[in-house]
């Protein structure tokens, strides 16, 4: 378990492209002395910059052969570097998402409030206090009051910085917020129903083959996706009818349909065999295409 390493800083629009830009021609950047001076940011937010690298999968730590640890570009990454570095679709948003939640590490409140976090309407007070419940009873050492407070109000920016285009100070936008998986009015937290084409259907692909392969299954039960951790349920706040919605809409693609098996007791989704960055690959050659 991991908190407060953010430096209370969310993702800001833009740093992606620095991530891009920096470490795949220097594997120790987040080392030097001189890499807030670099990319333009403060000294602190050089760390956040490598927190959020690490949380939405762009960026591995490895320790290399001379024992020194290193940051290197994911497959992923060099996957959004090459069809979206600018993050314009909204399946690169929500597999960077993604990726923040469906982990224990870094993001361990990101994780828990997603994927175990039963509450959709609270407020900050109480998910703080629901969160300090849990930390106390699956970490052994105590944990800062003040690092989970800090994570709280970090989780909520992440999501709505941006929303509210009046608010001068606003003006720092995280890219998630368009995703409108939380809303806050008035000190209330609200986590927002999706519909399965508002998160994105190549994205929504991609997350049940990649929980496929780690799992070493090809056959997935409805229950699983509207209620394990990692998958479409919990990720994206989806009912169970958005989720019936995504998996018909998956049986209809053009080269990579999955099977949709719904009977009185038992509704099975079989997947077809392959890597979900292949899939996305297909995918994103013809949303390009489109573009154009």
């Amino acid at each position: 378990m991991a908190f407060g390493q953010h430096q209370s800083f969310y993702l800001r629009d833009r740093w992606i492209n620095r991530i891009f830009k920096n470490i795949p021609s220097d594997d120790r950047f987040f080392y030097r002395k001189d890499a807030f001076e670099k990319v333009g940011l403060g000294k602190n937010m050089v760390k956040s910059l490598r927190f959020w690298a690490l949380a939405t999968n762009l960026v591995e730590e490895k320790t290399k052969e001379d024992r020194k640890k290193g940051h290197f570009i994911t497959e992923f990454a060099d996957f959004i570097n090459e069809y979206d570095p600018y993050i314009q679709f909204t399946d690169t948003l929500a597999l960077l998402h993604y990726y923040v939640v469906s982990r224990v590490e870094p993001a361990t409140t990101w994780y828990w409030f997603f994927n175990l976090y039963n509450e959709t309407f609270t407020t900050k007070e109480k998910v703080l206090e629901d969160l300090k419940d849990w930390v106390l009873l699956e970490k052994e050492i105590k944990v800062s009051e003040n690092s989970l407070k800090r994570d709280v109000d970090c989780l909520i920016k992440f999501y709505t910085a941006g929303q509210d285009t009046q608010d001068p100070e606003e003006v720092n936008q995280s890219p998630l917020h368009s995703l409108g998986l939380l809303e806050v009015k008035q000190n209330k937290v609200k986590k927002m129903y999706k519909e399965s084409k508002d998160v994105g259907y190549s994205a929504l692909m991609y997350v049940l083959l990649n929980y496929a392969n780690e799992n070493g299954t090809n056959d997935l039960l409805v229950d699983e996706i509207l209620n394990n951790g990692g998958l479409w349920g919990r990720t994206f706040n989806m009912s169970r009818s958005s989720v019936i919605d995504g998996l018909n809409h998956l049986t209809e693609h053009p080269k990579y349909p999955i099977t949709f098996i719904r009977t009185n007791n038992l509704d099975t989704v079989r997947l077809p065999k392959l890597s979900p960055l292949e899939f996305l690959r297909f995918e994103y050659k013809r949303k390009v295409e489109a573009a154009i």
